[in-house]
This record gives structure tokens, C-alpha cells and sequence, in this order.
């Protein structure tokens, strides 16, 4: 039996009519043969949208342009304004007979695509959302709906009016897809630009969040009356009921087997299955009762428990659903697009580019509003409307609805053909508006990385914290210390530490915990979990992500806080790739307005040695002494303690340099605890000659000198050192100086004259990094450092040849005019010089 149809728009004629074999032997599918002629067909589309898609991120990626851009990219491709001129291409990626296969197979992914938005989502977020956030939202949802109503009247006016019923669904779909925000594509671009723990990200974020929440309730309800005839009330009440019956009833059983099982560690890949077939069992109903089966998938995805549990599932779905299913989805809408209606309705060329721009105004203006009300300033406002003017799924899925709603109200039939031309006289979206709709979602999306570049650059604000180091910071001001730990044994470390820079009311301490985390996978789960710095959602099973982890170490600065009146602190949870990680810790410092940035070493004592825990802190430590906007110290904990249980004995060794100045000037603020004893040991080097250093010009003479770089520091240094004796030395009985020479031929000399130093012991070596940098066997010894991010004296310190117990932390000052060279081991790995400018 032969059927044909029309499967496809009147504007593709040439692809409008297939011919479909009914096998009445085909029990099941009472079709043709299904894998021999619609799985090859199905597999070259799906392989067409991947590549795209790849094609498309790859090249995108650069310009910090989000997944979702490529995606759509890809589907545009395939309109009939690209691919469909080309009807070889065309006829074979997509047949028309394998239109409906790809948008079934887009269906349902884009089911599962929601689910893990649902999973993701974190409620309490939304429940603790500050006033502020709470206001941009509802401004951000209420100023474009308003426009948006004005957008759909004029163009019904362009396009000769419609009915009334008709134009209430047109309303409240040109609304909701200009005031939705989707929150995932809005954390991952944030977090790429480095901006997501600043106070803009942090405020784009929460209120993306609120706008998504919202964006999903509008969902929920204009669906049901959205459909020609039925009872739109009741669909929406027994929805509504549904939902509540989830979270009531559902909810609390879901929680107890997936608690049960995970403290029993009994899941696996089929059980983990088993859970996922709730997925449909929720769609199908909410798609019973009237409203769209994403809708299902959302509330699914909601109600299943967080943590751990929820990694599980997004480790096993979301590179399935993110790099396969989802291009899919944004693919199918591709043959609907297009553009030559865009000059043929008798417009003008230039008005569909001037609606695209002025669909993207209204968040812009919004944002712009209250950010004046808050008396923030128009370059934050500015940013924040862009930011929350990033469209994702949620919009190309009521873009979609709109359309399939006007093919439905064209044919009132609902029949494989549509024989009946589509009237703009009876449409959501005729595709004149639909080809606009999809290209504003493309240029909203796509101009938000560029422009946040533009006007919003952190790097330019280091340039103002020049003069943000210890030695400069006054002696009755706040000391602000940004303490970056990956787990809570670094935290002691630290503690014990900040506990010896002896914080009273005249010289507070604030110190900004960053726990620091790796984003393992693509989802946003991780990013969401930081707006409001108080719970951490572990991205793998290392313990260095537990939310167990994040307790301690919150539970160890409240002791230290307790204890110490004069100490306040906050906590911020930094999750990124370890790569470019250093870059959100410069962010956050900067907010903080930190003078101190203290790392841990990447090795742990154990058995009495150090040993490496993971060399990817080592690579951060080196990154963050880069280009930081203050100084930076690098804690070597070999079992420091407490003071109010033990003394402290530090010794500062100090040859000359920045570095050097700065590590005596917070060893200096260290003596004055009762319980610490401070010894500066300074040596007067001979014997060797001054490497080159950065050239300063001679305003006089006009000529380059590189011996002017020595001098200076050789007459600050004693200068620093006339200070300390004068101010320091005789106020307290706990500080001890000497001076010792050092005559260097081979270097050899340098562990000779520091284990003659720790004859008397030591608990706490405070040293500066770039310490005797200025001299060329210490440039040469630094080639053959197995730490190089330490230091020549550092790393000799710190080696397990040195035969000492103490604990160690080196020094780095910020300093524009600075050039330094860390040198990778040649010890494990093939030397290199690697020029970092400060």
C-alpha cells in the first residue's frame, strides 16, 4: 500500500512529496524495512549534525563563544538558504522521509537534555536568592515581555492582522522567548571568561537561575493553552497536580533508595538504567495530561537527589546527550529555516537585521534600571543585560512549539499531508518570524563574550594594585590574606600560619578562604553550587571536591575565628579546569582587595617525607606567580602548630631583592606574637658576579645601564634592613640579627652555610622566591630546582637532603617593573626556560 504526502514547508517544493511502503507482513512497524532503510539514513544525519557541530565549537572556541552558538550554526547550515540550494547535499543528509526519524530521535534527546538541567538546578540556590537578585530577574522578565507584546502586535500589523485567540498565543510565546535566560549556557560562558566568581557573574548568575525558574513555570502553563480546543484549564490544574504529587509523594522515596544505595556503594550501570526509566514515565504523563513532555523530564530531573548520586548519572549522560543528541535537536529546526523570506514579503532588508537588534534591547534596559536604582554603574548594568540576554534550549524549544502549533492551526487535520498552504492570517510564526526569532536567539548568544570582553576586562584593574603587597600595607590597617586550600590538611596548614601574623583590633586579619575544585565535566551543577558560597557539590570521586571536605575546612576557620576575635573570615568555593584555574583565583583576590595570596605545596608530609600529592597543584602555583595582583606565598607544611599549644621559631634569610624584602616583612609582623622568636639571618655575598638585569633608562645621559637595576635594590634593601633593626630589633627581645658572608664561586657553598643556620632548629623558614636571582650562579642553580617555584634557597630547603624538619613559605612580591624565569626540572623532565613578565 502507497501513501503520499506532503512532509515538508512550501517553501522546499522541490522535496514536498515522498512515496512511504506500508508491509502489512511487518507486525510491528507496518512500514518498510526499518534498519535497512531508515537507520542508514538516521546514522548519516546524526553524523552530519556531530561533525558540524565540532566544525563549528572548534573554531568558535577561541573567542569564548558557547557550545550552543555551534550547535545552532550547524543547523543553519542545513537551511535551504545553504545546504537546501544544493539539492544533491540535501537529498542526502536529509530525505524527506527521514525528516520525521531525526525529529523523533531529537525528541527524545532533548528530553534527556532537560533532565539533566532539572539534575543540575539547585533549588536552595533559588530559595536563598538576595533582594537584589530577585529584583533584576523580575525586571529582566517583566520590561521584554512588555516589549515583546509590542514586537508580536507589529509585526501582526505588517502581516494583516489575525485573530483574536490566535494573537493571545502569539503574546505569550513572543514573551516568554524573550524574557527566558538559560543558566547553563550562562555558567559555562561565564566561567570561559573568567568572570563567574566576580560580583557581576555572581548577580548574572543568580538571577539567570530565577528567569530560568520562572522561564520553566511560563512553560508549564502556556503550553495547555496552546492547543486548538480541549480544556486548557483543566490540563493545567492536573499538571500542576502532578508536579506537587513529585515533590511530595516521589521526592521523599527517591531520596531514601538513592540514600540507601549509595551509602551501600551498590549502584551500578542497570540500576542506574532502572532510575532513568522514571525519565519517560513522567514525560508520557505530562504529555497525557495536556502539557509537553519536557515538562516531565524537568520535574524528573528536579526531584532526583544531589550530590554524589547525580554525578553518577551526569558522568554517564552528559557527553552523550551534550556532543550527540543535542546538535540533533538543533539541527531539525535547520530545514525550516528561511532566510529568503526575510527580503521576499516585500520588506525592507534592512528591517529584519533592525528587529534582531532591537529584540536584544529590552534585558539590556532592564538590567540598566536597576543597576541605577542600586546605584551600581552603567558599565556593570550594561554587562549584566548582555549576560542575561544568553538564550540556550529553553528558547529554541518554544521556538519550535510556536511553529509546530502553526502547522497544527493551518490543517486542523492532523494527517501525515498538509495540503493546505500556510496562512500568516492563522500563525504563531509564520516563517518570516521564525527566521528572526532563530537569528536573534543566534546574535544575543553570540555578541555576549565580545562585548563582555570589551567592557568588562579584570586584567586592567591589577595595573591599580601595584603598591598591594605587605611591606607597603600600613602598620594599624586590615591584612587581607586570599588562603587557597584543596583540602582540609592544607587548611591546617594555613591556619596555624595566619594564627602567627598575630591579628589584633588595631590590625585585623580577614582572611577569604578559596576552596579550590576541578570541573571534571561539562555540567553546571559544580558552577551554580558557588553563588552563594556555602555548599560545594563534589565534580568527581576525589576527595578534593567532597562537600564533605568543604564542612571541614568551613568547621576549622570557625575554631580559628572563635578563638581569635580580631580574625573574620569568608568562604568561596572556585571550581574550573586546573588550566586556567589561577585565573579565577586573580579575579576573586582582586575582589577581596587581598594583599596576600597563600598557596599550598603540592607535596604533603607523610611518613615523615614529602611526598607529591598531585603535581597539578604544583603547575597552578607556578601559574598564579605569573601575573598576580599581590603577593604570593607558597606554604611547605612538614606538621606546623598550634600557638596556643607550642612556640614558633622562624628564621628569615635574607640575601636582597623584592622578595626578600617582603618575606622579612611578614615575618616582621609574625615577632610580634608572643609566642613566636624571629631570627634574620642576612647574607653579604661575594665572590660572584651580578647577572643582567632589566635596563633602566638614565634620564640624564640618556644611555641604557644594567647595573642600574643592582643599585637600586642593593640601597632599598638596606634601607629595609635600617628599618627593621632601628624600629624592630630594638623593641623586642624576641627578634635576633646577624650578618654572615657568603663567598660564591660554585654555588656549592649555599647548603653549607644553611645547614649551619639550622643547627639551632627551626620551625618556619620564611624565604623570598626570587631570592639571589640577581646573581648568575643562582640563575644557574635555578635551572636544576625540582621546585622552581620556589626558589633556589626554597627548593634547597624544602629537598629531603636538607635534613630538617621545618616547615617553609616562600615569598614572591608584586612588582610591575619585574622580570622572572621559572625553570622547569631537568631532574624528571627536559629543562625549559619559561619568561613570565610581572
Amino acid at each position: 500500500m502507497t501513501r503520499e504526502g506532503n512532509a515538508t514547508l512550501n517553501f522546499i517544493p522541490e522535496f514536498a512529496c515522498y512515496n512511504t511502503t506500508f508491509d502489512l507482513s511487518n507486525i510491528i512497524w507496518r512500514s518498510d524495512n526499518v534498519i535497512s532503510e531508515r537507520v542508514p539514513l538516521l546514522s548519516i544525519q546524526i553524523a552530519y549534525n556531530i561533525l558540524a557541530s565540532s566544525f563549528f565549537h572548534h573554531i568558535l572556541k577561541q573567542f569564548h563563544l558557547p557550545l550552543t552558538v555551534a550547535q545552532m550554526l550547524g543547523g543553519v547550515l542545513l537551511s535551504s538558504s545553504f545546504l537546501g540550494r544544493i539539492p544533491g547535499v540535501f537529498h542526502m543528509i536529509y530525505r524527506p522521509e527521514g525528516i520525521m526519524s531525526v525529529e523523533t530521535f531529537a525528541n527524545i534527546g532533548i528530553m534527556y537534555y532537560v533532565f539533566l538541567t532539572g539534575l543540575e538546578m539547585n533549588c536552595d540556590t533559588i530559595l536563598r536568592s538576595s533582594k537584589q537578585a530577585v529584583v533584576i530577574a523580575v525586571a529582566s522578565i517583566l520590561i521584554p515581555a512588555l516589549v515583546g507584546a509590542g514586537f508580536f502586535a507589529l509585526h501582526n500589523d505588517l502581516a494583516g492582522g489575525s485573530s483574536v485567540a490566535l494573537t493571545a498565543k502569539g503574546y505569550m510565546f513572543w514573551c516568554a522567548i524573550l524574557s527566558v535566560t538559560s543558566f547553563p549556557v550562562l555558567a559555562r560562558l561565564l566561567s570561559d571568561l573568567k568572570i563567574l566568581y566576580t560580583r557581576l557573574g555572581k548577580d548574572a548568575l543568580t538571577a539567570a537561575i530565577l528567569i530560568d525558574a520562572f522561564g520553566w513555570v511560563l512553560f508549564s502553563l502556556f503550553i495547555p493553552f496552546s492547543h486548538a480546543g480541549g480544556k486548557p484549564l483543566l490540563s493545567l490544574i492536573c499538571t500542576l497536580l502532578f508536579i506537587a504529587f513529585c515533590f511530595c509523594v516521589v521526592r521523599p522515596i527517591l531520596a531514601r533508595v538513592v540514600e540507601h544505595r549509595m551509602r551501600s556503594e551498590s549502584w551500578n550501570s542497570s540500576k542506574l538504567l532502572d532510575v532513568m526509566m522514571g525519565l519517560f514515565v513522567c514525560a508520557y504523563i505530562t504529555d497525557l495530561l495536556g502539557s509537553h513532555h519536557v515538562v516531565g523530564a524537568f520535574v524528573y530531573g528536579l526531584i532526583l537527589p544531589s550530590g554524589k548520586f547525580a554525578d553518577l548519572l551526569l558522568e554517564m549522560l552528559d557527553d552523550f546527550v551534550t556532543a550527540i543528541i543535542v546538535p540533533v535537536y538543533f539541527a531539525s529546526f535547520g530545514f525550516r529555516l528561511n532566510l529568503e523570506s526575510l527580503w521576499s514579503e516585500n520588506h525592507s532588508v534592512l528591517l529584519p537585521l533592525f528587529m534582531v537588534f532591537l529584540l536584544a534591547i529590552p534585558k539590556i534596559l532592564s538590567s540598566l534600571l536597576v543597576t541605577v536604582y542600586y546605584g551600581m554603574s552603567s558599565r556593570d548594568g550594561v554587562g549584566l543585560g548582555l549576560l542575561l540576554n544568553t538564550k540556550g534550549i529553553m528558547a529554541v524549544i518554544l521556538i519550535s512549539i510556536a511553529w509546530d502549533k502553526s502547522v497544527l492551526f493551518s490543517n486542523q487535520t492532523l494527517t501525515i499531508s498538509y495540503h493546505a498552504p500556510l496562512s500568516n492570517s492563522c500563525l504563531i510564526l509564520d516563517p518570516y518570524a521564525f527566521t528572526i526569532m532563530i537569528l536573534a536567539v543566534l546574535f544575543m548568544t553570540t555578541v555576549v563574550s565580545p562585548f563582555i570582553n570589551a567592557i568588562y576586562k579584570p586584567k586592567l584593574r591589577f595595573k591599580q594594585t601595584q603598591q598591594r603587597t605587605v611591606q607597603k600595607l600600613w602598620c594599624e590597617a586590615e591584612l587581607r590574606v586570599a588562603a587557597c586550600v584543596h583540602n582540609s590538611h592544607q587548611a591546617l596548614g594555613m591556619i596555624y600560619v595566619l594564627e602567627a601574623t598575630n591579628a589584633t583590633r588595631t590590625s585585623p586579619l580577614h582572611v577569604s578562604v578559596l576552596h579550590l575544585v576541578e570541573l571534571t565535566r561539562r555540567g553546571t551543577g559544580l558552577l551554580v553550587a558557588q553563588i552563594d558560597n556555602s555548599n560545594v557539590q563534589g565534580g568527581s570521586s576525589e576527595q578534593y571536591g567532597s562537600q564533605e571536605e568543604f564542612e571541614t575546612i568551613c568547621n576549622a576557620f570557625n575554631e580559628f575565628v572563635e578563638e581569635y576575635k580580631a580574625v573574620r573570615f569568608d568562604t568561596s568555593g572556585i571550581v574550573a579546569t586546573y588550566e586556567t584555574i589561577h585565573q579565577d583565583i586573580y579575579n576573586v583576590t582582586e575582589e577581596k582587595r587581598a594583599n596576600l595570596i597563600l598557596l599550598p605545596f603540592h607535596k604533603e608530609l607523610s611518613s615523615g617525607e614529602l611526598e607529591t600529592t598531585k603535581t597539578a597543584f604544583s603547575d597552578i602555583n607556578q601559574n598564579v606567580l605569573q601575573a598576580p595582583p599581590c603577593s604570593v606565598g607558597i606554604l611547605v607544611n612538614r606538621g606546623l602548630r598550634s600557638l596556643s599549644t607550642a612556640t614558633m621559631s622562624i628564621i628569615v634569610i635574607f640575601i636582597g631583592g623584592p622578595d626578600d624584602r617582603e618575606a622579612l616583612s611578614i615575618a616582621w609582623r609574625m615577632a610580634s606574637h608572643s609566642a613566636t622568636k624571629l631570627h634574620v639571618v642576612r647574607l653579604l655575598v661575594s665572590g660572584t658576579e651580578v647577572a643582567e638585569g632589566k635596563a633602566f633608562q638614565n634620564d640624564s645621559s640618556g644611555v641604557l645601564s644594567t647595573e642600574m637595576d643592582s643599585v637600586m635594590q642593593k640601597e632599598l634593601d638596606d634601607e629595609h634592613i635600617f628599618h627593621f633593626r632601628h624600629k624592630g630589633l630594638h623593641n623586642s627581645d624576641s627578634i635576633t640579627y646577624s650578618e654572615r658572608e657568603l663567598r660564591l664561586e660554585t654555588g656549592e657553598e649555599i647548603p653549607l652555610i644553611l645547614h649551619e643556620i639550622d643547627q639551632k632548629g627551626c620551625d618556619l623558614y620564611i624565604l623570598g622566591q626570587g631570592s639571589g636571582n640577581n646573581y648568575t650562579v643562582f640563575k644557574t642553580l635555578l635551572e636544576w630546582c625540582d621546585s622552581p617555584e620556589l626558589g633556589v634557597m626554597g627548593d634547597i630547603v624544602a629537598s629531603s637532603s636538607f635534613g630538617t624538619n621545618s616547615s617553609l613559605l616562600v615569598v614572591q612580591q608584586y612588582t610591575m617593573e619585574r622580570k622572572s624565569k621559572l625553570h622547569c626540572s631537568r631532574k624528571h623532565h627536559t629543562s625549559k626556560v619559561c619568561d613570565d613578565i610581572l
